[in-house]
């Protein structure tokens, strides 16, 4: 399927600013971004809930963008499953097939297999009521998958499951995904499921895609400001370009040092002339800390906590800018000499730092607090 430059507008606000991308068939792919970010007007224009104002949707090739919702090969399954309390788990499953007038020969071999897919044969004559969270998702993904959809489309589907259950069913989900090997559109906020199951992801912001690739591309080469700070959590330091050339940029931070970054670490068409503003993006997994300087770049900072997570510590300290930073290191690595008030000297490999065009609204560490993230917008 692909949106062909489709914007959506309701009245002055424009919800989606020209999505122009394509998605592949049996491809996992990801709309990401904080609420209001445009993501959930493109799942309904895809499914033909809402018409695109301009531009179109296309799928295997056909033109759709006036064909309403029950005429197009696409299923969409919501946070709400709504599934038919009086019905048993096939006979919701069979919803579909049977008001398409489907042999009951073959209603009864399709729900076979999609309530094996599911891995929930054995809970076939069960009301939803008798059902978890997770399993009553699972049949909302039977029934949805039952006519054999060119595509399914995902609204959040695991936002109203506890965490625990959320991460088996991201794992749940991919498998299913792969095992009936159509394309899945998956809706979320939240960047740790987007990472876990999706063949590539579109993160956008304020209507608009900032950016489209696969997980590791996203997460290691951000393409704007938004990005880097939206997936997972990263040190934005601001600074100047002191120098450069084809083999490296040597950027001067407002943190007080001067660090060198190799040309293949930066954002494709980001300025880094002499006197460029920049920002230095370190993660925080990338840190090294030390109670002394390091023999490559480091910056000095002072520890305002040290938070033990169980496999991994958490360090935050202040640089001498002010700006606040965080570092994660081994749970089991010694960090004796690490308290509120102590100095510390974070270092990093060569090839860590990241250069972007522009400095953050807030400098230091991110996270993905919708706050933040609008702030560095």
């Amino acid at each position: 399927m692909r949106l062909d430059h489709a914007t959506k507008r309701y009245g002055d606000f424009t919800a989606v600013h020209e999505a122009n991308f394509g998605i592949t068939h049996g491809e996992f792919f990801s709309l990401l971004g904080p609420s209001g970010c445009g993501k959930t007007t493109i799942l309904k224009m895809i499914a033909g809930f809402e018409q695109p104002t301009t531009g179109r949707v296309l799928i295997g090739g056909d033109d759709v963008s006036a064909v309403p919702p029950h005429k197009r090969n696409v299923n969409t399954v919501f946070q709400q499953y709504a599934l038919f309390p009086h019905m048993s788990v096939a006979d919701n499953v069979a919803f579909g097939p049977r008001n398409h007038k489907i042999p009951e020969s073959e209603v009864a071999t399709r729900v076979a297999e999609m309530l094996s897919v599911v891995r929930l044969a054995d809970f076939a004559v069960r009301r939803p009521a008798q059902l978890s969270g997770g399993q009553q998702q699972r049949v909302a993904l039977a029934r949805a998958l039952v006519n054999y959809p060119s595509a399914l489309l995902l609204d959040e589907p695991l936002a109203a499951l506890d965490l625990k259950l959320r991460e088996a069913m991201q794992i749940e989900l991919k498998r299913i995904q792969r095992d009936v090997g159509i394309a899945f559109v998956f809706v979320t906020h939240d960047q740790g499921e987007a990472l876990t199951m999706s063949d590539r992801i579109a993160v956008m912001s304020q209507g608009r895609v900032e950016q489209i690739g696969s997980p590791t591309e996203i997460y290691r080469r951000p393409a704007t400001l938004f990005v880097a700070g939206f997936i997972g959590s990263a040190n934005l330091l601001p600074g100047t370009v002191a120098s450069s050339d084809a083999v490296e940029v040597r950027v001067s931070l407002a943190a007080g040092a001067t660090v060198t970054v190799p040309g293949s670490q930066v954002a494709a068409g980001a300025d880094v002339s002499a006197g460029a503003k920049v920002t230095v993006m370190v993660r925080p997994e990338q840190f090294v800390a030390s109670a002394s300087p390091s023999h490559g770049d480091s910056i000095k900072s002072s520890v305002t906590d040290v938070v033990f997570q169980g496999a991994s510590v958490r360090l935050v300290a202040r640089t001498g800018d002010g700006a606040e930073v965080a570092a994660v290191v081994a749970g089991d690595a010694d960090v004796s000499f690490l308290r509120p008030g102590a100095g510390v000297h974070f270092g990093w490999r060569a090839d860590a730092p990241y250069v972007l065009s522009g400095w953050p609204a807030v400098a230091g560490a991110t996270t993905t607090d919708v706050d933040r993230v609008e702030a560095a917008l």
